[in-house]
């Protein structure tokens, strides 16, 4: 009973955690517009297995993250500088003049690859499950841990592969939707700025 707990609230909580608009499910979309529907669940595969290694860094790291300071503030200083760097790069693409859509051919590694990448730069899901884990006090044996990583990986997916099927239904307006969402992106990477640097000196001040 425990087990199912476990693996219930962290496979809701890893969906839920992905439905708001964000770097890895806008790219998800995005490919899905441009490439078809399997580069998008090829992306979303991709994504969905650094989860899985997110996921267990989040439990065995998740004490020490928490009562180190300096581990803590060099995580947010680096997730900082990553998101200024994307937000240059979204609003720069945006600006450029969209071009037309291209079917592109065995490009399931390349997208395969393109989620692992973009997953790896998000490192959200990190501090995300560390405070699940903490919260469920996932004891560190195989059998729990399996399933809260594997929980958080499904959940991910589940939520990405939802995305999928979303945009595709609005393929006619890929070229509205990939100008606008490079200036999404663009404004979220900055707002994760600002979120950072506040907590960074939150921490400073503690």
């Amino acid at each position: 009973m425990e087990l199912t707990r476990l693996f219930l609230i962290t496979f809701f909580s890893a969906l839920l955690g992905v439905v708001p608009p964000g770097l890895v499910n806008m790219t998800v979309a995005k490919t899905c517009l441009e490439r078809g529907k399997k580069s998008g669940v090829f992306v979303a595969v991709g994504a969905s297995v650094v989860v899985l290694v997110q996921a267990l860094l989040a439990i065995l790291l998740a004490k020490y993250i928490f009562n180190n300071p300096f581990v803590r503030n060099i995580l947010l200083r680096a997730g900082g500088v990553v998101f200024l760097l994307m937000a240059i790069y979204f609003f720069v693409k945006a600006k450029k003049k969209s071009p037309k859509v291209k079917t592109y051919k065995n490009g399931k590694t390349k997208s395969f690859f393109k989620g692992v990448m973009v997953s790896l730069l998000n490192i959200l899901p990190i501090p995300f499950f560390c405070a699940i884990g903490a919260a469920l006090h996932v004891t560190y044996d195989l059998v729990n841990v399996s399933a809260f990583i594997l929980a958080a990986s499904l959940g991910t997916f589940a939520t990405l592969y939802l995305y999928v099927l979303s945009f595709l239904k609005i393929e006619n307006k890929t070229a509205k939707f990939t100008k606008y969402s490079n200036y999404f992106m663009g404004v979220l990477m900055l707002v994760l700025v600002i979120v950072t640097l506040a907590r960074i000196f939150v921490s400073d001040a503690i």
